[in-house]
């Protein structure tokens, strides 16, 4: 069951040998097995029985929705009515909206049901999922559960329970770095991250708690964590799907990201999510025609580009070989490869940052302690108050990004930095379109430079530091409004997804998703096994 995509899942419960509860029950119980993961901030196991009860009499009455009855996640900075939307803040903490995010509206009034809220970076800055106040994210791939950690000698007093996890993950946000996870000390630090900032709803699909899960993907927080945890993850065309109710970081840039074990199965969701919606004034007003892939996708006559500026410093040579053997593939399957340039890509991670913190600093000047959200008990003033107020429930890597995003915002400073890398946005959308200009369908890269590192390795570089790395290659897409999408395509050497990623040209979702889908079957990835591990079914 857990191995099945969409289609076969609504055709088993259409012909009545599978019901929407039995479904509910089985995700509820992979996700009681995979809580160590720290997958889901809020789970809502009797919402979503009583959801997948009423599915099930919708069928009975000729409801043939093909998304009537499917489990699904959202990340937690999707606005959903009567459930509390945390964005994995403490400035969020107890924050219940009163209405639902166009994306979650549309999916739930289709009959799919609601598993849960998942993990992620606070407000969504970072690239690990490993900065958010319930704690790190844990990648599924080699991951020993406990009941195997609990089979070497001495791993009953150094390997946690699932509960003092998610304690320590309620302490995490708010500690030095000498007081968090000790990573030195704990064995279980040997885990691999999942990629973020939508870490929990990939893993959320890739362990089988779910069959599809929303993130967002402002520079790659979708197509990061998919490549890491073997899972298909698309961003579409800016302005395909409604941003309206998804809580902004980059207003510019954000885009509501879709997470799914197949290509067949992103667009599924794509098709009930697309379109214009008056509540948000950045979706197009064309009325969006649904993708339909044939059962065997070809990618004869595609002229696929391959940009040698992302031949980048770092790029592990697991990705390398699988970049070349796909673009083999490709070519052999009749596709033509042609090797392009995109000169201004050495820029896009620094001009990123700078429009990335600038928005930042608007988006969160919001939160200030009066209407909603963390309010401090220092009421000496109203400046002592915002501060007091920010300074409790933000982390440091907000606080950095706003105190960035201010300083280059200044008078002084606004030529300098804000609009120098506005020109250098247009220089690096300009390259794309070129590119597409000269005959080029669709570009072939690397996701991430390799496969997921581990948390020990990756807790030793700040933030900044680690977002300069790991987005390198999926910014310049938002950066320019393209659609792209993360497909795995073969294990490193370490026994890890690797993911590469294809860009397309604007609005062109059927063509992009039809070469996925081409490649997605030449390659034939195997899906991580969850039966194999010890503490699943």
């Amino acid at each position: 069951m857990f191995a099945a995509n969409i289609k076969q899942v609504a055709a088993l419960m259409q012909n009545g040998q599978l019901s929407a509860k039995d479904l509910c029950e089985l995700c509820i119980k992979r996700m009681k097995r995979i809580k160590e993961l720290n997958v889901f901030i809020t789970e809502m196991p009797d919402l979503a029985l009583n959801s997948a009860c009423a599915a099930d009499r919708r069928i009975k009455n000729g409801s043939g929705d093909i998304l009537e009855g499917i489990p699904i996640a959202f990340k937690d900075n999707f606005s959903t009515a009567g459930i509390r939307t945390s964005c994995a803040s403490r400035m969020l903490k107890g924050y219940v909206p009163p209405y639902n995010a166009t994306v979650v509206e549309k999916l739930i009034s289709r009959g799919s049901v609601l598993m849960g809220k998942t993990n992620m970076d606070e407000f969504a800055m970072g690239c690990g999922s490993v900065d958010g106040a319930f704690g790190p994210v844990r990648n599924p791939w080699k991951y020993r559960f406990e009941a195997t950690r609990r089979d070497r000698p001495g791993a009953a007093q150094s390997s946690p329970s699932a509960a003092r996890i998610a304690d320590r993950g309620r302490q995490f946000h708010s500690a030095s770095p000498s007081q968090c996870l000790d990573v030195e000390a704990d064995d279980s630090a040997e885990w691999f991250i999942a990629g973020g900032s939508s870490g929990g709803s990939a893993v959320s699909v890739a362990s089988g708690a779910v069959l599809a899960a929303l993130g967002s993907d402002t520079g790659g927080s979708t197509r990061n964590p998919a490549s890491y945890c073997g899972v298909v993850g698309l961003k579409p065309t800016y302005g395909l799907l409604s941003r309206h109710g998804l809580i902004p970081l980059v207003n510019s840039m954000d885009v509501p990201g879709i997470l799914t074990r197949s290509v067949d199965d992103a667009v599924v969701i794509l098709n009930a999510l697309a379109g214009h919606d008056p509540k948000d004034s950045t979706t197009v007003f064309e009325p969006f025609k649904p993708c339909a892939l044939p059962d065997v996708a070809s990618i004869k006559g595609l002229k696929i580009g391959i940009p040698q500026e992302y031949h980048a410093p770092g790029l592990s040579s697991d990705m390398k070989d699988s970049w070349q053997h796909v673009a083999d593939i490709v070519e052999n399957a009749g596709a033509t490869v042609k090797r392009v340039s995109l000169p201004h890509t050495a820029l896009s991670i620094v001009c990123y940052h700078v429009l990335c913190a600038c928005e930042v600093a608007s988006n969160m000047a919001r939160y200030d302690g009066l209407e909603y959200g963390h309010r401090a008990k220092d009421e000496s003033s109203t400046e002592s108050l915002y501060a007091a107020s920010r300074h409790e429930a933000f982390n440091n890597v907000v606080r950095g990004r706003i105190l960035a995003g201010n300083y280059f915002l200044l008078k002084q400073n606004y030529d300098r930095y804000y609009v120098q890398a506005q020109r250098v946005r247009r220089l690096i959308s300009q390259d794309f379109w070129n590119t597409f200009r000269s005959g080029i369908d669709i570009l072939l890269t690397p996701t991430v430079l390799g496969d997921a590192p581990s948390y020990r390795w990756f807790s030793k570089a700040d933030n900044r530091t680690r977002t300069q790395e790991q987005d390198v290659f999926t910014q310049p897409a938002n950066m320019a409004g393209i659609p792209a999408i993360s497909l795995p395509v073969a294990l490193s050497s370490n026994g890890l997804p690797l993911g590469l990623q294809l860009l397309g040209q604007p609005f062109k979702e059927q063509q992009l998703l039809t070469a996925a889908k081409a490649i997605e079957q030449l390659v034939n990835f195997r899906a991580l096994d969850f039966d194999k591990l010890l503490y699943c079914d």
